[in-house]
């Protein structure tokens, strides 16, 4: 954020990477503030088409507000992609781009709950018109459960004592604010890094757990593949380890194709091939962008091309 404005990340990087066609037809699954529909838009001609998703309503109603006959915006998740499309009657299109994570103004708006900053309503839902809160989920989940997501999710090697420390506290109070879990945390947390604060891997991990941040990726990428014309770009910026990780393996297997045990004498024209071509390394923002944009420090983009074969958004 900068002046009160959402900034982008990978701006330019973006643009390019989706190889923009003025005629062509595109997927922002990931509308936020609407900054890289925004920049789309005024890449495409008069025939160009850009259809974007979102699953929280606040994100849903900035882009109702975004008057072009080019342009529509669905409440929905990027796991519903396929659906979508069909919905809206697009077979196919030319380009899918995917910003996964929260988003700035999710951060920077208290009663949302997100950040450790603000002492608010510990809700953390991305989509606020469905779903059990964060206070919902700890209040009720097992210690070992809880456990379980403050190591895989937050990758918190104090994961054991914060989940002991968060059902002692329950047992006297429910949880129902921020400051809260952020205390619960800080007294757990024995080291932490120079500079972050005991509670970042607390709240990444329980935000990535109530929102199903891993599963909606797992079920997208694929479907981001499928939708794409031959020569499509599929564009995936993320934020964190777990998510480029997934994002890393899921390209390179689609690049890979199909294969089979050496010992089978199946000759390689017999196998699927790839579905997907990697286009250049992975992107980072500069020095000068992180300046402007602090919150792109974190960013990576990979970028994959479409090979031949039909694409589908039946199915």
């Amino acid at each position: 954020m900068t002046g009160g404005q959402h900034v982008p990340v990978l701006l330019e990087a973006t643009l390019n990477a989706l190889n923009l066609r003025p005629d062509g037809v595109y997927v922002d699954a990931t509308f936020g503030r609407g900054g890289h529909s925004r920049a789309i838009l005024a890449r495409l001609g008069s025939t160009g088409r850009l259809l974007a998703l979102d699953r929280d309503p606040q994100a849903v109603a900035e882009g109702g507000r975004l008057e072009d006959g080019r342009f529509s915006i669905v409440h929905a998740p990027f796991s519903r992609l396929k659906a979508v499309l069909r919905e809206a009657g697009v077979e196919a299109v030319d380009g899918v781009l995917l910003d996964i994570g929260v988003s700035s103004p999710q951060i920077d708006a208290p009663e949302r709950g997100f950040s450790f900053r603000f002492d608010a309503p510990l809700d953390m839902r991305m989509d606020t018109s469905r779903g059990e809160t964060a206070a919902d989920w700890l209040n009720t989940a097992p210690e070992e459960e809880i456990a379980r997501v403050l190591r895989e999710y937050g990758e918190e090697r104090f994961a054991r004592g914060i989940a002991r420390a968060i059902v002692a506290a329950r047992a006297q109070t429910p949880l129902t604010t921020t400051g809260q879990l952020a205390r619960i945390a800080a007294s757990a947390v024995k080291t932490r890094e120079r500079g972050q604060d005991p509670a970042t891997r607390t709240f990444q991990a329980v935000r990535i757990h109530v929102n199903r941040e891993l599963e909606e990726l797992a079920a997208a990428l694929p479907q981001g593949v499928e939708v794409l014309r031959p020569g499509g770009r599929l564009a995936v910026i993320s934020f964190h380890s777990l998510e480029d990780r997934m994002v890393k393996r899921f390209m390179r297997a689609e690049a890979k194709g199909e294969e089979l045990p050496p010992e089978i004498p199946l000759p390689a024209r017999a196998l699927k091939a790839g579905r997907l071509r990697l286009v250049g390394r992975a992107i980072r923002a500069s020095e000068e962008e992180i300046a402007r944009n602090p919150r792109a420090r974190s960013a990576v983009l990979r970028v994959a091309e479409r090979t031949g074969g039909e694409a589908s958004c039946s199915g």
